[in-house]
Formats: C-alpha cells, structure tokens, sequence
C-alpha cells in the first residue's frame, strides 16, 4: 500500500481541491437545469398556443364473421401488391424476396394483420399472371373477363387494378350488380365516365372506395387539426411535386419473356381504346400512352391532389393550367415526362388571423420531372406559418406572422427553427425549440405507424373498405372525393393539351368547353399536334 493513500494530509488536499471545483462545476450545473427548465417551458407554451391534437386514430375493426370473399381484376405489378396486402403472396414473390435477401418484406408479410377474406378470382389477360394465381391459391378461380366474374355467386367485392381506362367501366359494371368495389387511381380515364360512375356509386348500396391510400397517414390527419387551429393561418399556396430519375420511374417497366398473342388476350386489353396491332411495350408500359393512361395529371398528380384535398378539403379547382413536354425519354411515349399544373382558387380560404376581407384564395401547384430525383418537400404556406408534409410533418412561423408576433419579438419563437413537429414513429409530439428537429420527406404514400409499428398505409386502406361493407362505416375516399380527383386531373390533361386555362363550373358541375369543342375527344387524342391539326 502507497504512503500517499496513508497520509492524512492528502485526504485533506483532495477535499480542498474538490471544495475549489465546486462553484465552477455547480454554476454549469445550475445554469443548464436553468436553461433546460427554460426550454421545457418554451416548449409547453408553444404547445399550449398551437393546441394542436396529435391523432392516433383507433387500428381496431371488427374483422369477425365469414369471410368476404374478394376477386382481383387486374394482376400485374400494384394488383399482386393489392392481393399481398389482403394476405396472399406468391410463392415466386418470396423467392425474389430472397434472392435479393430482402428478408424483411417477407417478414413484414407474415406479421401484418389477418383481414379475414378469401382470394375467390383472378380475372388478367395475360394466362401468366392468372394461371400463376390459380397455382398458388386453393380457393382461386380465374375467369377470363370481368363480366363472367361480376355474374359469379362467389364473388363478394372486386379490386381493380388494371390499366386506367378500364377503370370506371369495370366500376360500373359491378356496383351495378352489388358488388363492392376498391378502384385504383386515377378513377376515370375521361370526363363522360366519371358521371356515370357517380351515378352508379349514388345508385349502389354497395361500398365504393379510391386507392388513395394516404388517407390513412397519420400525418394527414393531423395536418387537418392543425388547418381547423388555424395554426397555419390563411394559406395561399401549395406545392407539391415529383421527381424521379430511373426507367421503373418513368414507366419503362419489364416486359415479360412469355408475352405473345397466344399468352395475353390482346382484344380484351385495348377495351375501348383505338384497335391497334398486338405491341408487347403497349401492354405493359401502358402508361407511356393516352389510349390507357393518364400520364403525370392522373398517375401521379392525382395522389398530390388527394393528399392536399385529404387535408384542407378544397374541392374542385376554379381555374387550371399546365405547361411541360416530353423532355427526359423521348422513347415513343405519347405523355410528357415533365409537366407542371397550377390550380387557382380565388374564393378559398382557410381561415385569417388578420382584418376580414383582406386574405382570399389560394394557388395549389405540381412540379414533376422523371429526370431528376432531388427531393422536394410537399410544403403549404399561410400567412402565419408554413407546414412540410409527408410522413411527418414540420412547422415554421413566419417572421411576418400576426398571430405570432409577440412570441416571435419576444425571441419565444425563431422562425428559422421548427415550432412543431410530429413524427408518428415517436411515442409524442414536440414543440422544438432547436434546429434538429427530425424531417422525413417521403410523401406518405408507403407506409404509416398505429400503435408505434410500422404498417402499410394501403392495407389500412383495405382494412377501412373492408369494415365498411361489414358494418357500414364510412370510407376516407368515396365517390365525391374520386369525383374531384378525376375531374381535376382531366382539366390538367386537357390544359396541357389545349394550351390554355381550363376552367370548372360549380353551379352545374362542368369543365367549360369553347364552342366546337369535344373534350374527352381532346382528352383522349394521342397527342397535342393531332388536336391542333383536327381543329383547324
């Protein structure tokens, strides 16, 4: 044993140089308990001010009973995705799930909820994806057209997941004879159809629902209690966009080895489209064409739309324009690959914390490219703050706010820090008084969280429709909110398309055509220069 640890005196050296330490390392320890109470503090007021609810919405339903027996129509790509989500993955899906040692798809598949249905039909045109269903689900039974399956006792609700343009008659078709229906977007492919798929929906006593699965985001509806709040105050101007920059992007999607005319039922395909000779890169990268896509306006606006129309319940557009062309993947394709759209509406509001009459109106803007994928944030700007919105959502003050004047000159609020944020991974929402405020800029459209974990929206989308036709609930996207999706999305087509501003007639319901005018002829023309030309 050492002599210094003996010693007296060095106990008593020890002692006195702690006691010489002490008012140094207590003044820091003060002052960040201080500062820590300090930002505790700025933090509840924020809150306290804001008010805003951070919604969990309930994951329950009541999935008892018989199964509700559920025919695919439409089993490429998004309809095998569909029918993963109602519980049924291909024994080939899994092998590709391994190979690319993407364990954790698989798993996420096995642990997501049961939805108690029955894959009872596959109805595709190509034998591949049919035969490969029927293969690999005892209770599946292909039916080579959509009639033959709507006419079947075993058939409960379809899902739709075909290309666009046969979309609404397939809809019809089946809320005509009861059966529920779940559409993917966009859900008309021109103007006539959509009024006679609302007048189907009103007339059905069946249960209709949109594909527009973020409707389920947790974000989103609480971004629709911080609008009600006013916390926003009066918003002028959304912007939201697209950007991608790969071919599975810009639609230049595989074609199938086994694809040929004795393999997929070509006639039945072009529907109502222009009779054309068989064209494997028509078949599966139908998108790239008017005759059975909608291009950007209806494939990809019309999720931006919805998700802007989920929150602030806009409606129709007054006035719409668009500009773009085919700038990126001049490979054929008929639809421009870079499009921007402006929508105007003069006489909306949500809401002024300033003198009456002196705010009105509001711009909602897309931006797209499939050239580029630097990520641009969805972003609403009101007069007191500005909101980024995806799967989470932050909020700015802005340094020219009335309702957060004092606040802001009270150094309480810096606009350029976050006064909010929520992300509905975490167990509770914050007030930030910091600029590390967590932001994530997915749109929302993949997944959200209930309960803490991790789901995809789109199966709580199935979930909802499904609980509707058990118990009646209401769904998140009806016929009314399809209605101002399509409906907004073929003025986007055929400003783009015309060169001009397009305008909506509230009172009966209507886009303004110019005399001489046909519009889902212009809609549905090929492209731009054959209008033009037939209109001379």
């Amino acid at each position: 044993m050492s002599n210094e640890k003996k010693s007296p005196d060095n106990g008593r050296r020890k002692a006195l140089k702690g006691l010489i330490g002490l008012p140094f390392v207590g003044g820091v320890l003060i002052g960040a308990y201080a500062e820590s109470r300090k930002r505790k503090l700025a933090k509840r007021n924020i809150l306290d001010e804001l008010k805003i609810e951070a919604m969990r919405p309930e994951s329950s339903a009541d999935l008892s009973g018989d199964p509700i027996r559920v025919g695919i129509i439409g089993y490429g790509g998004r309809g095998q995705h569909l029918v993963r989500l109602l519980g049924f993955a291909l024994p080939s899906w899994v092998a590709r799930m391994k190979e690319e040692e993407n364990e954790g798809a698989i798993e996420a598949f096995r642990e997501q909820e049961n939805l108690n249905v029955k894959l009872t039909g596959v109805c595709d045109v190509f034998d591949v994806y049919a035969e490969e269903a029927v293969a690999a689900f005892p209770d599946c039974k292909r039916y080579r057209t959509y009639e033959e399956m709507l006419n079947s006792p075993d058939i409960d609700a379809v899902v739709i997941a075909t290309p666009d343009h046969w979309h609404a008659p397939i809809s019809i078709a089946a809320l005509q004879v009861g059966k529920h229906v779940y559409v993917e977007k966009p859900m008309t492919h021109n103007i006539r159809e959509t009024y006679e798929l609302r007048e189907a929906a009103r007339n059905s006593k069946a249960v209709f629902q949109v594909g527009h699965q973020h409707r389920q985001t947790q974000s989103f509806i609480t971004a629709r209690d911080i609008i009600k709040k006013k916390v926003l105050g009066h918003v002028s101007l959304v912007q939201t966009n697209t950007n991608r920059n790969d071919d599975n992007g810009a639609w230049q999607y595989d074609i199938h080895e086994k694809a040929s005319p004795n393999t997929i039922d070509w006639d039945q395909f072009l529907g109502n489209a222009p009779r054309i000779p068989f064209n494997k890169e028509h078949f599966f990268r139908w998108r790239k064409w008017w005759a059975y896509g909608s291009g950007l306006s209806g494939d990809l606006m019309t999720h931006d739309y919805d998700r802007i129309n989920c929150v602030l319940e806009m409606g129709m557009p007054k006035y719409v324009t668009a500009s773009g062309g085919i700038y990126t993947h001049n490979d054929g394709r008929e639809v421009p690959d870079v499009f921007q759209v402006t929508m105007e509406y003069p006489d909306f509001s949500t809401g002024s914390s300033r003198q009456k009459g002196i705010e009105k109106g509001m711009t909602f803007m897309y931006s797209a490219t499939l050239g580029n994928q630097f990520n641009r944030s969805t972003i609403l700007m009101g007069h007191d703050g500005t909101m980024e919105l995806g799967n989470t959502l932050t909020i700015f003050a802005d340094p020219g706010s009335t309702r957060y004047l004092d606040m802001i000159e009270s150094n309480l609020i810096q606009p350029d820090v976050p006064i909010y944020s929520y992300n509905p991974e975490a167990e509770q929402v914050d007030a930030i008084t910091s600029a590390t405020a967590k932001y994530f800029a997915d749109k929302g459209l993949l997944w959200t969280y209930r309960d803490g974990k991790r789901v995809d929206s789109g199966l709580l989308h199935l979930k909802e429709w499904l609980n509707a036709i058990r118990h009646g609930t209401p769904v998140s996207c009806g016929i009314q909110e399809g209605f101002e999706e399509a409906m907004s999305a073929h003025m986007g087509g055929l400003a783009w398309k015309l060169g001009r501003r397009i305008e909506w007639d509230p009172v009966n319901e209507e886009i303004i055509a110019l005399p001489g005018e046909n519009l889902d002829e212009i809609l549905l023309s090929t492209n731009v220069g054959e209008y033009t030309a037939m209109e001379s």
